[in-house]
């Protein structure tokens, strides 16, 4: 398979993606013939030869380096809130969740160059830990519609890919640099970074980078202060090397780590109550190797990686003993998988098999005494064939996953499982295909919340607890017409519509204070203790997203649709959330534009607008205002200085004062809301050479 790179903005003609549609970038389509398909999911659209639909399995791609918002990121939701589907609330790096249709990260799958990061931490604070100023990459999976998923991924997958040397290095060149540093104006936030990356011989490439960024409190729309002050430190190393022609050994290594004095609920910054200090820290091993010989049914990759989230707090600092923990969750891991191309009468196969095996470990220790820890493990097999003939492609899959769960959950019960999945695409005309996918969903239980491990201690352990099983199904359109209004233009339509059917939802109970828990014996509603328990009723998931996006010459614009709501069967209820006010977002609309006035100049305006969310009978459900933020930004790269670029951005242009729909709201009670940054003017400066 041909796949096109993307390349920038002004240097060839480009088709933009559905799932950056948000995005002031594009990707390059070099004048395919007129053969050749747009392979899509949906989200990221390229055009290959002799390809289909179900290439990338509903993947859409942020590159870092081609989308502004992402190169002056400091925040998750900087960028991955351009893919249709996707938010990402709290306003703190120490508070930010991913939601993918309203479903949080316990049900998603993210990986970091590969690595699992599994596990819950504390509600009030967020489970994934990395500056965007490592990242090169970020591939978002909306919806789970493969076999290749797996476990932990009911609402899809968000893979992080740290950068590469080759990914730096120009042609010809042994060694470079790359020093990077950014301003933000809301919270006086510093970066500064340095990059250094080599080729001593053909086959080996190293990497060695450092970034710290240091920040103070901001403000929201209306002035309130969000409190933070803090220190974060990035480090990333990478080695790669090529043995003979068919093999590649690599090896990773990265961490960020988070200081500073952050409030006692970093998800409520505008709270009176003293902030305190607080650590957040992720290091991730990671070892691969791939093995591509000449032969086609023989190309393996394989991981082996080791990644640790740790949440250090000292509430000594406010004088309030009985508030310090250590939370920590590890996840040890490793992935082997094959991919076979077959060549028949009948079409062509992409046969790709796997194998994977994990293990989550949770510990916690309060006012410095070990409180407790559990653990669950996952070994899982699948089978996923491509059959491409002529026009229609069909992708059957099969999975089975052995899962043996926490023993202060479900008494460390083991749930044998069988998933299978079946996609179909067809090309109904030129540049034109329809596609349909059916997918078997299955979750184990989770880790508990790592701050309320407590070997059992107070917690009801629900041997009778049912896996989370279901179904994704998804059908749409994409097409692509060319030569509309001059020679040359694109203009690129896309549709969706998707329904997600949940068994079994898994809800966290606490116990005290106000909070009626459960009957440490049955289970039943009432009682004393905390523990995990299926919903009474299913839940469903219906949502659509669209695109319409043009490019013509140096000039690009991007439109863009989503809406996901899910509802109980029984009471009409969404699902419940227990890290933010609900599960719901509101209706999202994205507008576009790209403009390249010069060889050396981009410039670009983003406007996101959210409707609001009305609440339903539940008395867990509230209302969620709209908004509507803007962004304007540019980048500017000098002829006479090879190497060096300019970027200024100003982000919620109009200080618009809002909460996003995945963040922490309470219309009544202002400083329980997790308010959004106000006007922040960003101010960056790179130079590689």
């Amino acid at each position: 398979m041909r796949e096109v790179k993307l390349s920038k903005l002004s240097s060839q003609m480009t088709v933009l993606s559905m799932g950056v549609a948000a995005v002031l970038w594009s990707q390059a389509v070099s004048a395919a013939p007129a053969e050749d398909m747009p392979s899509t999911t949906l989200q990221t659209i390229t055009v290959t030869a002799n390809s289909s639909v179900r290439d990338k399995v509903q993947t859409d791609s942020v590159y870092i380096e081609d989308y502004t918002p992402a190169q002056q990121a400091s925040h998750l939701s900087d960028f991955l809130n351009v893919v249709p589907g996707v938010t990402v609330g709290g306003t703190s790096a120490v508070n930010q969740r991913i939601r993918i249709r309203g479903l949080e990260d316990s049900n998603l799958k993210v990986t970091i160059d590969g690595a699992r990061q599994e596990g819950k931490l504390f509600y009030h604070m967020g489970d994934i830990t990395i500056d965007p100023d490592l990242l090169k990459q970020a591939d978002v999976s909306v919806g789970n519609n493969s076999v290749t998923l797996g476990n932990d991924a009911i609402g899809g997958a968000v893979a992080f890919k740290t950068v590469d040397a080759v990914d730096l290095l120009q042609p010809g060149q042994r060694i470079g640099a790359k020093v990077h540093a950014g301003y933000a104006s809301n919270n006086d936030e510093l970066l500064t970074s340095t990059t250094v990356y080599a080729a001593p011989t053909d086959n080996v490439d190293l990497l060695a980078y450092y970034g710290k960024r240091d920040s103070d409190s901001g403000e929201d729309g209306n002035g309130r202060e969000l409190f933070e002050d803090s220190k974060t430190e990035s480090i990333l190393l990478k080695a790669g090397a090529y043995i003979a022609d068919d093999h590649h050994i690599g090896a990773n290594f990265s961490q960020t780590e988070k200081k500073g004095i952050f409030p006692f609920r970093p998800d409520f910054p505008s709270r009176s109550e003293p902030p305190i200090p607080q650590q957040v820290k992720r290091d991730t091993y990671g070892i691969d190797y791939s093995f591509n010989p000449s032969n086609p049914l023989i190309d393996v990759d394989t991981n082996v990686y080791q990644t640790k989230t740790r949440i250090l707090r000292d509430s000594d600092y406010i004088n309030d003993p009985g508030f310090d923990f250590n939370a920590e969750v590890q996840t040890t891991g490793a992935k082997i998988q094959n991919t076979s191309d077959i060549a028949t009468n009948v079409g062509t196969h992409k046969l790709i098999s796997g194998i994977e095996h994990y293990k989550k470990e949770s510990e916690m220790e309060r006012d410095f005494v070990k409180a407790g820890s559990d653990e669950a493990t996952n070994t899982s097999v699948y089978l996923e064939d491509q059959w491409k003939n002529g026009k229609l492609t069909l992708t059957p899959g099969v999975r089975y996953d052995r899962y043996k769960s926490p023993e202060f959950i479900s008494g460390g019960k083991t749930y044998d499982n069988v998933v299978g999945a079946l996609a179909a695409s067809y090309e109904i005309a030129p540049l034109t295909q329809v596609f349909a996918s059916y997918t078997q969903l299955f979750n184990g239980p989770d880790l508990s919340q790592t701050i309320f491990n407590s070997n059992g201690d107070k917690t009801y352990v629900n041997n009778d607890l049912k896996a989370e099983e279901g179904s994704n199904a998804e059908v749409g359109i994409v097409t692509t017409l060319r030569d509309l209004t001059v020679a040359g233009d694109a203009l690129q339509l896309s549709g969706k519509y998707f329904e997600t059917d949940i068994e079994n939802y898994i809800e966290f109970v606490r116990s005290g204070g106000t909070r009626a828990g459960l009957d440490c014996v049955t289970g039943q509603s009432g009682g004393e203790c905390q523990g995990v328990i299926n919903k009474d009723e299913d839940y469903k998931i219906k949502g659509v997203e669209l695109a319409a996006d043009y490019k013509m010459n140096n000039f690009s614009m991007g439109l863009s649709y989503s809406r996901a709501r899910s509802e109980g069967e029984k009471t009409g209820y969404s699902i419940p959330s227990v890290t933010g006010s609900s599960s719901e977002s509101g209706d999202k609309y994205m507008v576009n534009l790209a403009y390249a006035p010069t060889e050396t100049t981009d410039i670009g305006w983003r406007s996101t607008y959210v409707a609001s969310v009305m609440p339903n009978t539940s008395e867990n459900e509230i209302e969620k205002p709209s908004y509507n933020v803007h962004d304007i930004f540019m980048n500017y790269s000098p002829k006479q200085v090879d190497g060096l670029k300019a970027t200024l951005g100003v982000y919620n242009l109009f200080d618009e004062a809002y909460a996003s729909h995945s963040s922490r709201l309470n219309p009544i009670d202002d400083v329980a809301t997790d308010f959004e940054k106000g006007r922040n003017i960003k101010a960056s400066l790179t130079y590689q050479f």
